[in-house]
């Protein structure tokens, strides 16, 4: 008889962003005489980079000529991008990355997921808390978080980041094989320093642990002190994996194009203690389950790293963080605590009067037209607080703040 996956009907009834849509489209049924501004979810309002369209136009006319049509690809990804990579994310910073250690994906999101398939169901995970919720559900998904309690995975280690930590997960007393760490932060907006990522380091060596190190966001570091990859550390080689994105970088949301790095020094026994090299496992994960990212894509994340196309990119980062920096004062004047937003295209804001954070949600909402995200979704540490993207456009940021101001007035001491 068939049986479902146990660790899937135990999973909360729904994911947040899902909910968050659910509550916003209920708002806007119930006042469509108001538009809705939102600062939610992290989709970008910028078009692409003019580098990237005339390489997806160019990509697209080879693939309707026989001479140079491409069929199905690499599935670790061209040759043409991995080397790319190699020469513009870490070389710029006395990195050395080959191109044999970088696969090509469609995301960062569903890399995380499927990457969790190569490890036993027994190891111990740890996640920043907050964080991006699919490390937590996908840990739960393959059998290592137990139960949901209503606010957290009973097996998962929850690291705290705080205020008084400077929202930076530090190293457990217990044991953990896999550790989700994510920097700049989804959602705090913060960043990790040099000597925080050292100190992991130095805990995944003596505990024999991984690092799933998501660098989604590393384009948007302004502070030169920070470090961009886990790279920079010495001593990762042997203990991490890294995650990137064009999603944030290059505005690929819509089209899907991101990168995992599995050095070769990296290895994690079976059962037994045989040690497996863990580039070779997942290249093998993927020959089985991936067809590789498309050619006219992978063209199109290319052209990001020319010139003109690097320029490109920088003018529309340096305008969600200037949307950033608009939320920070913003929700300073409207009297709330706010961290982030210098490093990273999220705003972290207190809610007020220790009000819950999907309370605040929907007075946000429901009486001000403005969508954020609740800090609860994003871990058991994130309630009290809310998520703010700068992914919309100038005009729509500013007018968020003046409803946020507005609004002020009613807001609980």
């Amino acid at each position: 008889m068939i049986t479902v996956n146990p660790c899937l009907p135990s999973m909360p009834n729904s994911y947040l962003f899902a909910e968050v849509a659910r509550r916003r489209k209920n708002a806007e049924a119930m006042h469509r005489e108001r538009r809705l501004i939102s600062l939610g979810i992290g989709d970008v309002s910028k078009p692409l980079p003019q580098a990237a369209v005339r390489a997806l136009h160019a990509a697209s006319d080879e693939m309707g000529a026989e001479a140079t049509l491409k069929g199905y690809g690499p599935a670790e990804g061209y040759a043409f991008l991995r080397s790319a990579v190699c020469a513009h994310d870490y070389a710029t910073r006395g990195v050395t990355i080959y191109p044999e250690e970088v696969f090509i994906t469609t995301g960062a999101k569903e890399t995380v997921a499927q990457f969790q398939w190569l490890f036993d169901r027994s190891c111990i995970a740890a996640v920043s808390d907050p964080v991006y919720p699919v490390y937590a559900e996908t840990n739960a998904m393959a059998g290592r978080a137990g139960q949901w309690n209503g606010q957290e995975w009973e097996r998962l280690v929850y690291l705290p980041c705080l205020p008084e930590n400077d929202f930076m997960p530090m190293p457990p007393d217990q044991q953990a094989d896999i550790i989700c760490l994510c920097s700049p932060n989804n959602p705090t907006g913060t960043v990790m320093t040099r000597s925080a990522l050292e100190a992991w380091v130095r805990y995944a060596r003596e505990r024999h642990a991984l690092i799933f190190f998501d660098a989604a966001y590393e384009a948007f570091i302004t502070d030169e002190a920070i470090p961009h990859s886990i790279f920079e550390i010495e001593g990762a080689r042997e203990v991490a994996v890294e995650f990137r994105s064009f999603s944030k970088t290059a505005g690929f949301t819509g089209l899907r194009c991101g990168y995992l790095v599995v050095p070769q020094e990296v290895s994690v026994p079976t059962p037994d203690g045989s040690p497996v090299n863990l580039n070779a496992l997942w290249k093998r994960h993927q020959d089985t389950c991936f067809n590789g990212c498309s050619y006219p894509i992978q063209r199109a994340a290319e052209a990001t790293y020319s010139p003109e196309g690097q320029k490109q990119c920088r003018i529309v980062i340096e305008s969600y963080l200037a949307n950033a920096a608009a939320i920070r004062k913003g929700a300073g004047a409207a009297g709330l605590r706010a961290y982030g937003g210098i490093n990273a295209p999220y705003v972290w804001v207190e809610t007020p009067g220790r009000m819950p954070s999907w309370d605040f949600f929907d007075l946000l909402l429901t009486k001000g037209g403005l969508v954020c995200t609740p800090g609860a979704g994003f871990g058991p540490h994130g309630e009290g607080y809310v998520r703010m993207t700068a992914f919309a456009t100038a005009e729509d940021t500013a007018e968020a703040m003046d409803r946020l101001l507005a609004l002020s007035g009613s807001f609980p001491a």
